[in-house]
């Protein structure tokens, strides 16, 4: 087979040019297909993206504004609380005063005090009662008197239910409120009176019951406008 002519040496090292889909090779048709405007415009493209990106990612987001959550109320439920009571006075020999005329503004309004015994230094529970009559300013309108039966221990109680008075002590008479021992079902009515050895008299007498006799009663003494608590029958 004849020996093929070698090239010439000016193309003997020369190396191809890679192909880009496109863009021909330098040397066909004189220069690559766009020339350098079509990478002007590629450059310029992707600068104007990485510009607009930067902005975007630079720019503080908004946040939608979340309304704090309503304040809570507590509502109370029960609105039938009772008030607190007052501290009860305490009438002892030094200072007697249980209360001020007026604050038992109505007949039947009571009070409850303690009555420090003299001879014992004995604290007993006692009560003072608005009685019936204008006489307020008076100490015939009050009748004061220590909530224990004479001859035990069970505390006597104060009733102005009557429907009470009929069911809890069977006595169906009372018009007006009445003191009662519920240890033995005795009534006493306050707008009685009864007649004690040594013809005394003593207010509250029994109308039903097996008690010995009426509730001690409490000396009151007006003092100005002043009510005062004075000794133990």
């Amino acid at each position: 087979m004849p020996d093929q002519p070698e090239p010439p040496a000016s193309n003997r090292f020369k190396a191809e040019m890679p192909q880009i889909p496109g863009i021909g090779t330098p040397g066909e048709g004189g220069s690559a297909k766009g020339g350098p405007w079509l990478i002007a415009g590629g450059f310029l493209a992707v600068l104007l993206a990485l510009l607009i990106g930067s902005r975007l990612l630079s720019k503080p987001r908004r946040t939608e504004a979340v309304p704090a959550p309503a304040a809570q109320i507590d509502v109370p439920t029960d609105v039938s609380s009772p008030v607190p009571d007052l501290p009860v006075p305490v009438a002892t020999e030094s200072n007697p005063v249980i209360a001020r005329v007026g604050d038992l503004a109505r007949s039947w309004d009571s009070m409850q005090f303690t009555l420090r015994n003299r001879a014992t230094g004995e604290n007993l529970p006692a009560l003072l009662i608005r009685l019936p009559g204008p006489a307020a300013g008076q100490p015939r309108g009050y009748w004061a008197l220590v909530m224990k039966e004479a001859y035990g221990s069970c505390q006597l109680e104060y009733v102005r239910d009557l429907a009470k008075l009929r069911s809890d002590y069977g006595y169906r008479a009372a018009s007006h409120p009445m003191l009662g021992n519920p240890c033995s079902r005795t009534v006493y009515d306050p707008l009685k009176y009864a007649t004690l050895p040594g013809n005394v008299l003593a207010r509250g007498a029994i109308v039903q019951g097996s008690d010995l006799r009426p509730p001690l009663g409490i000396e009151v003494r007006m003092q100005g406008r002043d009510i005062q608590a004075i000794r133990m029958e």
